[in-house]
């Protein structure tokens, strides 16, 4: 045994000593002390080995030994040392090759060690949605400009290591901040506008010069900083003014819970930040401008090359529809028209393209304190910036509208004569000026005047009793003229039959030289119908397709022959319609008068007959039973 190992077994051969002491003996205060003893011995002994373990290194002598070699020392090879007595201590060490510049290597190439960086799973997937990120086409201007704003201030935030990017515009005229984008660390940024104090925003304006604060105290916080709804702990800050041509138009302004995050080398980095800003300000500017000039100018056209006439009120709110939607931005369209039977101005032609509750149509404008009244009262347009300060409905005091933002209403008069309203709804506040305005009120003068004329046309077509087309009489005179003669036919028991005549379908193509062929086809079977009829019938045109022949004191039997004479007549004799002579056909329905004196029951007898004839194809004669 070493003498190592005496030491260890004279000291825990005491242990067994201190256990056995209560056992041997029955004094209870003995056997408490020993207890005692044996507990402090033991932990003395517990302490000792962690000491050793953690500080005191083994003595120097038991290194002092020639090592023991596994091997010859190569680079990268491991070798073990160990003492002679009693093998206490193992040291496993790498020794490396320890590279050194010396005469004989100094002018080779030294290999580079190669770092490879951590690369995630999904690094390219998320590199490339970053570098791919689509720009929205579907949104204005100014939400295009935000989009690129905001990628603006990420970068901004991230290079200044920064708790908040935020930009502001500045309105001189109200001397008010607007918060337009911002990227933060924060769910407190008050998203509304800023009245000019004299904080730091209101400094910067008053300035014109950038502001830096590196202390700021968290007493001091709510006053200095006014874009957070609750203190942050923010302790820096800087601010820039961004000029657009030579006036200031916004702020760029970052925050920090450092102190002196930012310096003067951060304004002057801002500084080439802001002007790039207003670089790409100037250039949307520039874009949205040929934009909106392009956008116009197609609008007008629209209007100016309609070429072809109005037949019914849809298809002039249509064109009409088509004609503002290039003019200015809108998110609600009312077209309000007077209608001159009724004399009163009704909502006709409604677009919304949102999800909230607007007007329906035919709501009936109340010309005293409404927004639209006022405008077709005075005759001047009507422009309101915000609807929620407006005391005075847009249409009606029974309207349910849910809008909030601008509302425009304005007055299409020809020969000081009020024939609509144009109405314009966005939900941005402040969203047209007076330019637009008077763009739109000049422009709208050539559809004044088309609403002027198809009413004066309506008035006169109301006041005619022939077909301006074909010379026949329209439908309200030939029902006149029929209910009188059926009226006659009755007092003297004359016989009497009602033929009605369609032009069968064909292809309407329109010709390269003259357009739709129709007005020819229709023209040629009129004539050919008044070449054979007689003194005392009535002709009239019923519908765009449908003619109606009254024949007094004739049988129905005579007048289905004629029908069938008129039918083959029509087939055979072509049309000239352009370079071509073309050959057309018509189906005729035939009804009796007999004993009859109610015109409307007459007519529909007649057009079963008709809806019989074009159920076998068209080209053909029937009666009614």
């Amino acid at each position: 045994m070493t003498d190592k190992n005496k030491k260890r077994l004279f000291i825990f051969i005491f242990i067994p000593v201190l256990i056995a002491i209560p056992f041997l003996t029955d004094d209870l205060m003995l056997r408490i002390i020993s207890s005692l003893i044996l507990v402090i011995y033991v932990a003395f002994i517990i302490f000792l080995r962690d000491s050793l373990r953690v500080g005191i290194t083994p003595p120097q002598q038991n290194f002092e030994e020639f090592p023991k070699e596994t091997g010859k020392n190569t680079p990268g090879e491991e070798i073990e040392y160990d003492t002679n007595e009693g093998e206490e201590f193992k040291i496993v060490s790498t020794n490396k090759n320890i590279e050194i510049l010396t005469q004989e290597n100094f002018n080779q190439t030294i290999p580079r060690t190669k770092k490879d960086f951590f690369k995630p799973e999904d690094f390219k997937e998320h590199f490339d949605k970053i570098v791919h990120e689509e720009f929205p086409h579907d949104v204005n201007q100014d939400e295009q400009f935000g989009f690129v704003l905001e990628k603006i201030l990420n970068i901004v935030k991230d290079a200044f290591m920064a708790h908040t990017a935020v930009f502001f515009w500045y309105n001189k005229v109200k001397k008010r901040l607007t918060l337009e984008r911002f990227v933060s660390s924060s769910n407190h940024i008050t998203k509304k506008k800023f009245d000019l104090e004299d904080d730091i925003l209101g400094k910067i304006i008053q300035k014109e010069e950038p502001e830096l604060l590196s202390d700021i105290s968290p007493l001091a916080e709510r006053d200095v900083i006014r874009y957070y709804s609750v203190p942050q702990g923010i302790k820096s800050f800087v601010g820039v003014p961004l000029f657009y041509g030579k006036s200031l138009a916004g702020v760029l302004a970052l925050d920090s819970k450092v102190n002196d995050a930012f310096g003067i080398e951060s304004i002057f980095s801002l500084g080439r930040v802001v002007r790039v800003i207003s670089i790409i300000i100037s250039m949307f500017e520039e874009k949205f401008s040929e934009t909106q000039s392009e956008q116009r100018l197609r609008a007008l056209l629209s209007v100016l090359s309609c070429d072809r006439r109005f037949e019914t009120e849809s298809e002039l709110f249509a064109s009409l529809e088509s004609a503002v939607s290039g003019l200015i931005p809108w998110d609600a369209f009312t077209f309000v028209y007077y209608f001159p039977s009724e004399q009163k101005f009704k909502t006709t032609k409604i677009v919304n393209r949102t999800s909230l509750k607007y007007v329906g149509e035919n709501l009936e404008v109340d010309l005293s304190r409404t927004l639209v009244g006022k405008a077709i009262l005075s005759g001047i347009p009507v422009k309101i910036d915000d609807t929620t300060n407006s005391d005075f409905p847009r249409f009606a005091q029974s309207e349910d509208v849910s809008f909030d933002g601008s509302f425009l209403a304005i007055p299409m008069i020809y020969d000081e004569k009020n024939y609509g309203v144009l109405c314009f709804e966005s939900l941005k506040k402040n969203a047209y000026s007076n330019d637009d305005v008077n763009f739109v009120k000049n422009s709208m003068k050539m559809f004044a005047f088309i609403l002027y004329s198809y009413s004066t046309i309506n008035v006169f077509k109301s006041l005619l009793s022939v077909d301006i087309e074909t010379k026949a009489l329209n439908y309200n005179s030939f029902v006149e003229r029929l209910a009188v003669d059926l009226v006659k036919a009755k007092e003297f028991n004359a016989q009497g039959a009602v033929a009605l005549i369609s032009i069968d379908e064909f292809l309407e193509q329109d010709s390269l030289f003259d357009g739709n062929p129709f007005p020819k086809v229709l023209k040629a079977v009129a004539q050919m119908i008044k070449d054979e009829m007689t003194p005392l019938n009535l002709f009239g045109r019923l519908k765009e397709r449908v003619f109606g022949v009254y024949f007094f004191n004739t049988s129905a039997k005579d007048v289905f022959l004629w029908a069938e004479k008129l039918r083959v007549k029509i087939a055979r004799k072509p049309v000239a319609v352009v370079s071509k002579q073309t050959t057309f056909t018509v189906s005729i329905g035939v009804s009796s008068t007999q004993g009859k004196t109610d015109v409307h029951e007459i007519l529909y007898d007649a057009e079963l007959a008709l809806n019989k004839a074009l159920e076998k194809g068209g080209n053909t004669v029937k009666t009614t039973n």
